[in-house]
């Protein structure tokens, strides 16, 4: 179970240092404004980013079964498939990338449509998610449902960015058109 719990632990540092660590080298920095909501989201983003890495070493809690193997197991597959994705993603965005708090177009944005954004408009939030779903089933947690809740507030999330890229991001709206919004093929 330590090994279980290691990997997470460390896979979801892996994941926020990669934010860090492109967002301090991208050539335009988004323009945060001091203002009180976004204050808040940072805040309720960085407590729930605690509240899951203490949640990682309190696993079965609240249990799903008793005898957990593949549930982890798939758990595990899940986690480090969303893992891959979600920094795969980020870096193929390059400097095209602004914090979904901020929610704009920077100034020398393009559209990316190669590597997986050639099938797929916002890898990092199918990533995200299924390394989300992952880490709870891995955990043997019904928080997982809570994830299943968060898919609708992705997609409207989605949605929005969309519309926006579309009105202010010249080729956006015919990339749309050629790609699907989170699973290859499908949707």
């Amino acid at each position: 179970m330590l090994i279980l719990q290691l990997y997470l632990f460390f896979g979801l540092i892996f994941h926020k240092v990669i934010w860090e660590v492109l967002k301090l080298r991208s050539a335009e920095k988004p323009v945060e404004s001091a203002s009180a909501k976004l204050k808040i989201i940072k805040s309720v983003k960085v407590a729930i980013l605690l509240g899951i890495i203490v949640q990682i070493w309190f696993p079965d809690l609240p249990p799903i079964m008793s005898d957990p193997f593949w549930l982890r197991l798939a758990g595990v597959i899940l986690f480090t498939l969303g893992l891959a994705t979600a920094v795969t993603a980020r870096f193929q965005l390059g400097d095209n990338w602004a914090n979904i708090e901020t929610g704009q177009v920077l100034r020398r944005q393009n559209v990316v449509e190669s590597g997986i954004y050639g099938y797929v408009r916002h890898p990092i939030y199918t990533g995200d998610l299924l390394l989300l779903l992952g880490l709870e089933l891995a955990l043997n947690s019904w928080l997982v449902c809570g994830i299943l809740l968060l898919t609708p507030v992705v997609t409207l999330k989605a949605m929005k960015e969309e519309q926006m890229l579309v009105e202010a991001l010249p080729g956006y709206e015919q990339y749309c058109r050629r790609s699907k919004r989170f699973i290859p093929f499908i949707f």
